[in-house]
């Protein structure tokens, strides 16, 4: 029997974080798989009820398989380090600072992702 997928859960009414997450199914992996759900998807409350609808709407969720979950900015690098080639990208985010900025960054997208993909 396999490795379990890590489970990226995302808002699957949002143009680009759809785009986002099709692109993160679509790039070779360096280890492991992984499994995309939207939010407010059955399978997603079925399987991670814990996880509500409004922290899914909120952040990206990354399940992991050994049950930690990571949200939005700190999802970020493990995400990075699973991605064949771009694994040292990871690295930024241990830099002094980086992580409180990333999490900043990532609020703030997160909070005007709608406008940013251009739907209303």
């Amino acid at each position: 029997m396999g490795i379990a997928p890590d489970v990226l859960i995302y808002d699957g009414e949002c143009a680009m974080c759809r785009a986002s997450a099709l692109w993160l199914v679509r790039v070779p992996l360096s280890a492991g798989a992984l499994e995309i759900l939207p939010c407010r998807s059955a399978p997603r409350r079925l399987r991670y009820p814990h996880l509500t609808d409004e922290a899914c709407m909120t952040a990206m969720q990354l399940v992991l398989p050994d049950g930690r979950t990571l949200a939005g900015a700190d999802a970020v690098p493990e995400l990075l380090r699973r991605i064949r080639g771009l694994g040292w990208l990871a690295t930024v985010f241990a830099l002094p600072g980086a992580r409180p900025i990333a999490r900043r960054v990532y609020a703030w997208i997160a909070q005007n992702r709608m406008r940013l993909s251009c739907q209303r």
